[in-house]
């Protein structure tokens, strides 16, 4: 994994890997740390992984078209006042906004076609900002207190 992590603090983590599946794994296990240091309930942390994961296979298969060479940079912060988790993925691919494209109705027995099902409803915010070079793709989980 080409990968860099540099932290403002303990608040914030980068990563910039390639777009080779390959880094995956890595890539969402960092933030699923970081997402677990925040004091996030264990569904939280796997949800914002899976997230993660499905957010970065898109760049790489969609916005990339399979390229294995190409820059994504992985950012995430937490917020305490609000209790919000912020991950931000940013891409210098196509540009193309996925909540614009119209999609078929999910069928369990198609693969794919479940990415932007989970972003959508395992987040509390999901914002597709076009790049004038690409995309910026921006998560939001809120912690929930117990109590």
């Amino acid at each position: 994994m080409n990968k860099a992590a540099r932290g403002a603090g303990d608040r914030a983590l980068e990563l910039r890997i390639d777009s080779d599946p390959a880094n995956l794994a890595s890539a969402r296990k960092a933030v699923e740390v970081f997402t677990a240091k925040w004091g996030f309930a264990e569904k939280d942390v796997n949800d914002v992984g899976l997230c993660l994961n499905e957010a970065l296979a898109n760049v790489m298969r969609h916005a990339y078209g399979g390229r294995t060479d190409r820059p994504i940079v992985i950012s995430a912060a937490f917020d305490e006042r609000k209790k919000e988790l912020t991950v931000r993925v940013r891409d210098w691919g196509n540009g193309i906004d996925p909540s614009t494209i119209p999609h078929e109705p999910y069928n369990p027995l198609t693969p794919g076609g479940v990415g932007l099902i989970c972003l959508s409803e395992l987040l509390d915010r999901m914002v597709y900002e076009p790049q004038p070079d690409g995309m910026l793709a921006t998560m939001v989980k809120t912690r929930k207190d117990a109590g």
